[in-house]
């Protein structure tokens, strides 16, 4: 992408995602009363992801399970079905409307509109040099990986996609994706990994990779917490993520937790990962 191209795209992500924050601030506000109505805790989230050229982030997505869900079960590996889930929650990952914060980290510059969704640290540090490839751009809130099934491919399908993405970026590609976008919305399909999707690249190293939590299936080694990490969102971060590690969950000075198993999703948007 030309330094003219990144620009204009630019451009588009802070127009569009202030737009969207004006214009959907009385949903948002339905929302955040309602997840905090139903469940004790915060409706807001955080969860620390690795955006482009590796440098760390914190995510932010509406809460769409119980408080200390990271410690609960299954801890980041979430289904459908999770007794965990509550039920604004499960609306929230139906239409991916707990991704709407995410409009924040595109004003703040962390992501874009269209990207790969953003991964937590543990599964970047298993990319091969090719799949370390997926975070030479930003983050995105939709993305090729996205449109093309979600959580229900596989990782190794995932990341392909993704790294196709980096290698022939382009407005065109963007305009694609963007068009696309609305059908896989509407369809619903892949807010799960449901039988073929999930971490399929433990077994195979040194070819191991992933994007972030978002219904993974296999489990991923247990690192010694940094202080948090992980809250997945859709079925991890967005609802996609291996068994990541169990942390605990760092607080913000506002007492935010930094990170809980919530497309993710991750998108996640975990996993909406």
């Amino acid at each position: 992408m030309t330094p003219l191209s990144r620009g204009v795209k630019r451009v588009f992500d802070v127009l569009v995602a202030g737009a969207a924050l004006v214009f959907t601030a009385p949903l948002g506000l339905v929302i955040y009363v309602a997840v905090r109505l139903e469940s004790p805790g915060h409706p807001i989230y955080r969860q620390r992801r690795v955006g482009r050229d590796g440098q760390p982030f914190d995510i932010y997505k509406f809460r769409t399970m119980v408080a200390g869900a990271e410690f609960i079960g299954a801890g980041l590996a979430v289904q459908e079905g999770d007794n965990r889930i509550t039920r604004v929650g499960k609306l929230l990952r139906r239409t991916s409307l707990d991704e709407l914060p995410n409009l924040i980290n595109v004003l703040r510059g962390e992501m874009s509109i269209v990207g790969p969704r953003p991964t937590v640290q543990v599964q970047v540090d298993h990319y091969t040099e090719r799949q370390r490839g997926r975070l030479k751009v930003k983050p995105g809130i939709t993305g090729w990986a996205q449109i093309h099934g979600r959580a229900s491919l596989p990782w190794s399908q995932r990341i392909e996609l993704d790294v196709f993405y980096v290698e022939h970026q382009s407005l065109r590609l963007d305009a694609q994706t963007l068009a696309r976008t609305p059908a896989m919305l509407l369809g619903r399909r892949g807010i799960y990994k449901g039988e073929s999707g999930g971490w399929d690249l433990t077994a195979a190293a040194p070819q191991q990779g992933d994007d972030g939590p978002e219904r993974g299936a296999a489990r991923l080694p247990r690192t010694a917490p940094e202080g948090g990490t992980g809250r997945s969102s859709r079925t991890g971060p967005e609802g996609d993520a291996g068994r990541l590690p169990r942390t605990a969950p760092e607080r913000d000075a506002g007492g935010l937790p930094r990170s809980a198993p919530e497309r993710g999703r991750s998108a996640g948007g975990g996993g909406r990962p």
